[in-house]
């Protein structure tokens, strides 16, 4: 669930515009598009036209040295030229710098690894722009930044972790050393988005390194002294080497370029290694197709490498590449915990552990953001499947026209840009498990196809006529109630009995309390291990606080909410007041007022509605009902029987002011 967005600077009365007051409006601004934002350019878009706003600046920009010359992140007002001098000057002291005609730049490094900095003209009066309200914004603007570049590295992160266990999984299929080789060069290039791949097995004893695939070369293979180039470096000194467009050039082997018919631009090299610690050769990509190959690329291919260098063993050794393959999965399956202690989540965790090791059919219900592919991967990795893909499908996400080419798979020629042929999720899950999120989204005509796949095992391929047997457990997942559309005819009758063979059902955050605090010590540790700080402590109203929120987003919404004060809150201790700064508003509106009632009628009513909700969400607290109200206590008992509303005395959940 989004967040509502925070009033903006010009949303401020003149009369509250205090810097300090000021400098909260706006640091809440940027707190809120760090959280909408799906990459750094996008967030410092909308953190430049919010900051120049605010301060009524001419210009403000963030930017970034890279190789010598300045790169503008993002940018708002005017085009007049920034003065890189002043840039420089404030890169090199770390500090802020100042000029008589405006133009001021902040590091704004205190928080985030990189060479950032905010370079504004403006002119306030009022000590707006103070150094303490500068450096209070820079670290506003840091700590958002490395929090979505750290959300970012996680995902792409978990996203390769699962593609090298698919992979590592096909290539144990593989039979022959040849099409081994093959396959481990396509997925180096799919997964790091390079045009060419080759593993270099090394001939010790004769010096010699040789290369497969090498296109354009007869027998398909190449062959170079194990000291030339690049790779030669690898291989004697077992270290990685990266090689961009502006830097290392002169360390190509031009000759291996002549030899292929290509150019190299941009190359990652790493070694091999034996399961024993032994170099035994080298894998490489070549020409990364957008930008220079960057540290999270080596580390991936690191992976691959230490999967590949097992595959490449004779079959004495296929024992080795199966625990390689456990441990990736065991690292998928940490992730995937149900925490709680509540009746409901332990009734959860026990049927779970009893259908994990059977092929029946799950449905999982719940509302958005409780868990529903947490529970259903917790069933895939404790099952017999563990070791076998986990593809998950979000039906919602499938046109109608593309339905049984994603599913089931397409021959080449099938369709216009059906280019070459393609195996569906089925087959891509065979053996493992298809996760099908969202199947109350799924059309009439969609939910017949995949009934007949669900009873028969079979499917055939768009295009095709061979049928394909297929072992696949299903597991489903909808927000919906899918027995009424049964009723109202909006999902067939048959589907359902046959997907709903066992049902989860995972309560909503509201009704479990009792695992609220446990969730968040959880996210606590996760999120400040890989934010790599101590873990801040939770003060008593701040505890009184997350169980008082009644949760409309879920385990999804307090998740983020930790992820966030685990990368932006810098004291040891969090107070309720900090989370009340992001902490998003409970769900739920007034009813709607008669739109035929006398002005003063409908108000009166719109705002009885809304203080008895202020007070219901406050479990009775009436001070902390007044507070979010934005009144003193006793106006509120004033407005109440004013109102007409009953103003029964406090009870003791009242006396706690905190």
């Amino acid at each position: 669930m989004n967040q509502p967005r925070p009033a903006s600077s010009s949303d401020v009365h003149e009369t509250d515009r205090s810097p300090a007051t000021g400098l909260t409006h706006l640091s809440l601004q940027l707190l809120w598009h760090a959280n909408e934002a799906g990459d750094t350019k996008s967030f410092a878009q909308a953190a430049t036209t919010a900051v120049r706003e605010h301060f009524q600046a001419a210009v403000v920009a963030i930017v970034v040295p890279h190789q010598g010359q300045w790169t503008t992140l993002a940018r708002s007002g005017n085009r007049a030229m920034l003065p890189e001098p002043l840039m420089a000057d404030a890169l090199d002291r770390l500090a802020i710098v100042r000029q008589s005609d405006g133009w001021i730049a902040v590091p704004l490094r205190q928080r985030i690894e990189t060479d950032h900095l905010l370079v504004m003209q403006a002119d306030l009066p009022g000590g707006a722009l103070c150094d303490e309200s500068l450096v209070e914004l820079a670290d506003t603007l840091g700590s958002a930044l490395a929090s979505i570049r750290g959300r970012r590295r996680r995902n792409r992160r978990i996203q390769r972790l699962e593609a090298i266990l698919e992979i590592a999984t096909q290539w144990y299929r593989a039979r022959d050393m040849q099409s081994l080789l093959v396959r481990i060069a396509e997925a180096a290039t799919r997964l790091l988005h390079a045009d060419r791949a080759s593993i270099f097995l090394w001939d010790k004893a004769n010096h010699i390194l040789v290369g497969r695939p090498a296109l354009g070369i007869d027998g398909d293979e190449l062959k170079i002294a194990d000291d030339a180039g690049v790779v030669g470096h690898v291989i004697h000194t077992g270290q990685s080497r990266r090689i961009d467009r502006h830097q290392g050039q002169d360390q190509i082997d031009r000759h291996v370029d002549e030899q292929l018919g290509y150019h190299t631009e941009t190359l990652l090299c790493v070694p091999l290694r034996s399961p024993d610690g032994k170099i035994i050769g080298a894998f490489e990509v070549i020409n990364k197709h957008e930008g220079d190959f960057d540290s999270e690329d080596e580390e991936a291919l690191l992976d691959l490498a230490a999967h590949a260098a097992i595959a490449l063993e004779n079959t004495r050794e296929r024992e080795q590449l199966i625990r390689a393959r456990d441990q990736i999965t065991a690292e998928a399956a940490q992730g995937v915990q149900l925490i709680g202690t509540s009746p409901a989540i332990e009734a959860l965790r026990s049927t779970i552990r009893r259908v994990a090791d059977t092929d029946l059919a799950v449905l999982i219900t719940g509302e958005n953001g409780t868990g529903k592919e947490v529970a259903a991967r917790l069933i895939h990795y404790l099952g017999r499947r563990r070791e076998q893909p986990f593809i998950a499908v979000n039906c919602a996400a499938i046109a109608e026209t593309l339905l049984e080419s994603e599913l089931f798979g397409h021959e080449r020629g099938a369709f216009t840009d059906a280019g070459q042929s393609r195996p569906g999720k089925f087959e891509l899950a065979s053996g493992g498990t298809l996760f099908l999120d969202e199947i109350g989204d799924l059309s009439l005509s969609g939910q017949a196809k995949l009934l007949r796949v669900l009873e028969e095992k079979v499917v055939t391929r768009v295009g095709g006529t061979e049928p394909i047997h297929i072992d696949t457990r299903v597991l489903a997942a909808t927000n919906q109630d899918l027995a009424r559309m049964v009723r109202e005819k909006k999902f067939r009758e048959d589907l359902f009995y046959r997907l709903n063979v066992v049902n989860l059902h995972l309560p909503p955050l509201r009704e479990r309390p009792d695992d609220i605090l446990l969730l968040v010590e959880h996210f606590l540790d996760q999120f400040c291990r890989q934010a790599r700080r101590p873990r801040p402590k939770l003060t008593r109203a701040a505890r009184q606080r997350l169980l008082q929120h009644p949760w409309p987003g879920n385990v999804r919404e307090l998740r983020n909410l930790i992820e966030r004060l685990a990368y932006l809150t810098p004291d040891d201790t969090i107070d309720a007041d900090e989370l009340g700064l992001i902490l998003a508003p409970a769900s739920g509106a007034p009813d709607a007022v008669a739109a035929d009632l006398p002005l003063n009628r409908a108000t009166a009513q719109f705002q009885r509605q809304y203080i008895e909700q202020a007070i219901a969400r406050a479990r009775g607290n009436m001070s902390l009902a007044a507070k979010r109200l934005g009144l003193h206590r006793s106006n509120l008992y004033r407005k109440m029987r004013g109102l007409g509303i009953s103003t029964a005395p406090p009870t003791s959940a009242d006396s706690d002011d905190s």
